[in-house]
């Protein structure tokens, strides 16, 4: 495994590959009922290893608003044959999107090197003592309830000082379950329980986040709804939007960003590193 997989001297590219039949941008690529198509995921991964990606995150459960929770031995089923096939085939570290112990210790086991956790260690707890056990990465998601209702109503008095505070305590959490400290990462959560308003006050305010948390910051904007009710793009046309908000974000701090189109994401990491580094 390479160390530091999130240094930050760099913007980090992390690549989405959804191994989901109902993921809301990019579900069934991979995925038709029981049959999973490893070569055509490898296929997708190394095109994202050319366009510039740092990582590779493989999710094997939708955690759009609204989605069902996915059983463990599915998760695993769909998960595992990729990962193992993309720890021969690529030469990127390779996260796990999951919220489940048991999934993450499969797919740790399968050649990943990151658990990224939407939940922030809040759905299983015991996924933490995972982690900690493989001496891997983890990032600490932001969410209230879970995909199935995170959108209900989501309300906050102060967006910036309570999710720095929640995401304060699952760093706590995690790093008394054993993680290394200088294996942490959070996210704000971009999507996840939040409203708009909510979503571009996290985005703008990423390097505050970092500050505040002390530890690097990774931001998923890619193809969410906020961004279509700004432009009025359906979500397989919001890569433009996504860019622009991925470099909003990295000027104003943000450590990573987590992209369905790679490319696309390098490019806007690129500038809105750029001018970070001319800012007075």
């Amino acid at each position: 495994m390479r160390s530091p997989i999130f240094p930050r001297a760099r913007v980090t590219v992390v690549g989405v590959l959804n191994a989901t039949p109902d993921s809301f941008s990019d579900g069934g690529r991979f995925v038709a009922g029981d049959r999973i198509d490893v070569d055509a995921a490898v296929e997708a991964a190394l095109r994202m290893q050319r366009a510039g990606a740092h990582v590779l995150d493989v999710g094997g459960e939708s955690t759009r608003p609204g989605a069902a929770d996915v059983p463990v031995d599915l998760e695993i089923a769909r998960v595992v044959p990729i990962l193992e096939a993309l720890s021969k085939a690529c030469e990127l570290p390779l996260s796990i999107d999951t919220r489940k112990g048991a999934v993450a210790r499969a797919a740790l086991e399968a050649g990943a090197d990151i658990v990224n956790d939407v939940s922030g260690g809040r759905f299983d707890p015991a996924l933490l003592a995972i982690v900690a056990e493989h001496g891997a990465w983890l990032v600490l998601g932001h969410l209230r309830g879970t995909p199935a209702s995170m959108q209900d109503a989501p309300h906050f008095d102060d967006v910036l000082g309570e999710v720095a505070g929640e995401l304060a305590a699952s760093v706590v959490q995690a790093e008394a379950a054993g993680v290394a400290p200088e294996q942490i990462v959070v996210d704000p959560g971009i999507g996840f329980g939040k409203r708009p308003q909510d979503n571009l006050a996290l985005l703008a305010n990423a390097g505050w986040l970092a500050e505040r948390l002390g530890k690097p910051v990774l931001v998923g904007p890619s193809r969410k709804a906020f961004l279509g009710l700004l432009t009025g793009d359906p979500a397989d046309e919001r890569d433009v939007a996504t860019a622009a908000a991925c470099a909003v974000a990295v000027f104003a701090g943000a450590h990573a960003i987590r992209v369905h189109d790679v490319g696309a994401g390098v490019r806007a990491a690129r500038v809105g590193a750029a001018l970070r580094e001319a800012r007075a």
